[in-house]
């Protein structure tokens, strides 16, 4: 499978190095480079083009305050930006929903997110999308379910259990049995070319 070039990787990181001390010069290429990924990605949770913008600048902000302790050995830039992005996103939907998500928005994210996605941007962007799906499809499908459910979707463990009709017990523990196979197969020195848990 082809991967991000280090010389790109490392590039990345350079930049990121020049936005934690704040050259206006890195700032500016950082933002050019990746916002078309961070807007993807927060459009495809928060599915409001306004809001989205919103999660994309504030990612930014983020991403700005945390430059700091970003590690390349644990991940590229762009999973690091795109983890930010994700959470950030999730807790503005969270924020602004005060009811559940109706089953057919839930059905329809479980669908892209579990399904074969064309999301990418850029290449980079699609092979880390790529690499996520592929780790969701190594959980079991009712584990996955429940992550998509559950992370993506900002649904409780409750609400995972009444959309799933499972025991509240049982909507837990595969949330947090497939969150731990998830974070296991992240763990996982890309180098080694282990894919699959």
């Amino acid at each position: 499978m082809p991967r991000v070039p280090r010389a790109d990787r490392a590039a990345d990181a350079a930049l990121l190095a020049g936005l934690a001390v704040a050259d206006p010069q890195a700032g500016s290429a950082f933002v050019a480079r990746f916002q078309g990924a961070v807007f993807g990605m927060a459009l495809s949770i928060t599915r409001d083009p306004g809001l989205a913008e919103d999660v994309s600048q504030e990612a930014f902000v983020k991403a700005w305050r945390a430059a700091g302790s970003y590690d390349i050995r644990r991940a590229s830039v762009l999973t690091w930006l795109l983890t930010i992005t994700r959470n950030t996103a999730i807790d503005a939907v969270r924020s602004r929903r005060p009811v559940p998500a109706d089953a057919e928005f839930l059905d329809q994210l479980v669908e892209d997110t579990l399904g074969s996605p064309d999301l990418a941007e850029t290449t980079a962007h699609r092979l880390e999308t790529e690499r996520a799906v592929r780790r969701l499809h190594d959980l079991s499908p009712d584990q996955a379910r429940a992550v998509v459910l559950a992370v993506v979707g900002g649904c409780t463990a409750r609400e995972v259990s009444e959309r799933e009709r499972i025991p509240l017990g049982t909507a837990k523990t595969r949330i947090r049995d497939g969150l731990q196979r998830l974070r296991a197969a992240y763990a996982t020195p890309e180098s080694e070319g282990v894919d699959r848990g």
